[in-house]
């Protein structure tokens, strides 16, 4: 039988997993600095098969702005350069037959104002995604009450609760905002 903390669990785990994924995707969005999360998850071809940039070489940031991409097999290195130079980061490889540099360009204040919105609209997306456990999570409570499982009061003590778990979150993800909105922007 399904109890609410077994329903306010599950909930909460699902929206501890939203909260990382926001995590992982505002990690990808470019600031000022140089940072290997923005290049990690690139897909590489490698001898036909497709895989991660982060498995087939370290990834460094010795300067505020530029990358060092270091293959742990020197065959790769062509590989990773086409699949750099045909990403969406808009940065050239410089090949120096053992490693990949990528220099950074100082962003301009336009694009510094895209970037400022994608964040926000990646932030959105992850509130989106937090209501909509909320939402199932009420929709077990409701069904749990109309076939006689809980109390009426104990689905309005459970319903209470998940809105706090909901706040808890959406509130995190403000902080997460803030934080990469102003990195963003500073530059």
């Amino acid at each position: 039988m399904v109890t609410t903390p077994i329903v306010l669990a599950d909930a909460e785990s699902r929206m501890k997993k939203s909260l990382e994924a926001l995590r992982h995707e505002l990690d990808s969005v470019r600031t000022g600095r140089a940072n290997p999360s923005l290049v990690e998850h690139l897909q590489v071809d490698y001898h036909g098969v497709p895989m991660p940039l982060n498995q087939l070489a370290s990834i460094t940031s010795p300067e505020a702005r530029l990358l060092v991409v270091q293959p742990w097999d020197k065959q790769a290195l062509p590989m990773i350069e086409k699949a750099l130079s045909h990403s969406d980061l808009g940065l050239t490889p410089a090949n120096d037959g053992t490693v990949l540099r990528l220099a950074l360009p100082i962003l301009t204040e336009e694009r510094r104002k895209q970037l400022a919105r994608v964040v926000r609209a990646k932030t959105e997306e992850g509130r989106v995604s937090v209501r909509n456990v909320r939402r199932d999570a009420l929709e077990r409570f409701r069904a749990m009450e109309k076939e006689k499982e809980i109390s009426q009061d104990e689905s309005h003590r459970a319903t209470d609760r998940l809105q706090r778990l909901t706040d808890s979150f959406v509130e995190q993800m403000d902080q997460l905002l803030g934080t990469k909105e102003a990195e963003v922007l500073a530059g």
